[in-house]
């Protein structure tokens, strides 16, 4: 017969399979530690606050951050361990601290309010492509297809207790895209890393901090060069500089210039990646 420490060990063994097999299993690990009878922190079962929610002990929360921590940076592809590693690490402080924000913004107030959700459907993606050049709906839906992504793929909030943050970080989620189309940043490695670190200073979320620290790593010397030389410091200076990109109501701003609305926010546009690569690849080979 096993004692609380053998079973505590074993759990933590089946968790980790779980959170690194792909595809990932990780509402396995979440039963774990939400309800588990075999964990004596987890007798009884915790309380659902949303639809969607699995409520964590203080041990679940630490070990889903620390393995899907470890799972996104092996596996940068994977978005659903970055989406875990996001909502673990981001309870209970720092995504309450990002409401706070919403709430002292007479914008992000009524965003709270409404509740609005971005998708192919809310937002009429052909609408979109039948806009002026060069507004924000426009830029936005030019940027998706170019990158080939849709606004479809963000996962539902799951891990984060308290039901209006949850939204705060749906909100944050599903806004990600139309920070890439602003910025002109593309979904390549280099470019996701520049904004998660934009993110960071802007936001206050710890997962895009920990992705601009430890995800250059992943990078060839000339990319961690380029983005210790030009990116990390765009994003030091606009990610402070800059207003909370969490307050803006995206949908209010489709037919608005996109130029406009990135000096309203105090954003400059960073240098083309994609540009930049290609010169890189066109300089001659020194002999």
């Amino acid at each position: 017969m096993l004692s609380s420490n053998g079973l505590l060990r074993q759990s933590c063994r089946n968790g980790a399979q779980c959170i690194l097999n792909k595809p990932a299993n990780i509402a396995v690990l979440t039963r774990c530690f939400s309800s588990s009878p075999s964990l004596p922190s987890a007798r009884t079962e915790l309380k659902k606050n949303y639809p969607e929610h699995v409520p964590l002990t203080l041990f679940g929360r630490a070990f889903l951050a620390v393995g899907s921590g470890i799972g996104a940076f092996l596996h940068p592809e994977r978005g659903d361990l970055i989406a875990t590693l996001g909502e673990a690490t981001a309870s209970p402080y720092f995504i309450n601290q990002l409401r706070d924000t919403m709430l002292s913004d007479s914008t992000g107030r009524r965003i709270l309010r409404d509740r609005p959700r971005i998708t192919s459907k809310s937002l009429n993606l052909e609408k979109l492509r039948a806009m002026e050049p060069g507004t924000v709906g426009r830029t936005y839906i030019e940027w998706l297809d170019k990158e080939g992504v849709s606004p479809d793929t963000r996962a539902a909030v799951r891990y984060i207790d308290n039901e209006e943050s949850a939204y705060v970080m749906q909100r944050y989620r599903e806004s990600h895209d139309f920070y890439h189309a602003l910025t002109g940043l593309p979904i390549i490695i280099e470019g996701e890393i520049a904004l998660k670190a934009f993110e960071y200073f802007n936001t206050g979320i710890p997962m895009t901090g920990l992705g601009a620290l430890l995800a250059p790593l992943r990078l060839k010397p000339k990319q961690r060069k380029r983005f210790r030389d030009i990116y990390l410091p765009w994003a030091m200076r606009n990610g402070t500089r800059s207003k909370p990109v969490i307050n803006v109501y995206w949908e209010e701003c489709l037919e608005m210039n996109a130029a406009d609305l990135r000096k309203d926010l105090g954003i400059e546009q960073p240098p083309d990646l994609r540009e930049l690569r290609k010169k890189n690849k066109r300089k001659p080979v020194s002999k």
